[in-house]
């Protein structure tokens, strides 16, 4: 565990240490598809210079239990040097879901999130492509640590 946090700080200072100030995301809004341990639909809407907010919806189900969260993500935007499109972000946000397992009643959520990802816009196409991952730290019922959902966004921006 203290390497892989090693690790993933190490590669965090790296990456901000190869970015400029410039404006980072090439786009206003996007919408599309998020993909990972729950899918669901994202929304990414430019805030000020360098910064979005996206909100994912995530539902899952399976024979023992099902879930929906509703997450919010506060996210700054950095380019990589030498790569026309490549960004990598960082940020925060909340989730509030439920989740219903076989046989219990269900139980609503609160968590608080990070979120550390690279996003890519393709020139001239009104697409992007992200792979983020999603650490959340769960508040109520059944305060604890959750390691995160690794998740590839898809989306068409606008």
């Amino acid at each position: 565990m203290k390497k892989l946090i090693f690790t993933l700080i190490a590669g965090f200072a790296l990456l901000t240490m190869s970015t400029t100030d410039a404006n980072a995301q090439n786009y206003k809004n996007a919408i599309g598809g998020r993909f990972g341990s729950a899918n669901g639909i994202s929304f990414k809407t430019g805030l000020s210079k360098g910064a979005m907010l996206e909100l994912i919806g995530n539902f899952r189900s399976n024979n023992n239990f099902e879930y929906f969260n509703l997450t919010g993500l506060y996210e700054v935007y950095k380019p990589i040097n030498g790569t026309e499109g490549l960004n990598f972000y960082y940020g925060g946000g909340a989730t509030i879901g439920s989740v219903r397992a076989k046989g219990f009643d269900g139980d609503t959520y609160l968590s608080v999130n990070g979120v550390l990802g690279l996003d890519y816009k393709f020139n001239d196409v009104p697409f992007n492509l992200s792979l983020d991952w999603i650490p959340a730290l769960r508040l109520t019922q059944n305060t604890g640590f959750y390691g995160g959902d690794v998740g590839l966004g898809v989306r068409f921006t606008f």
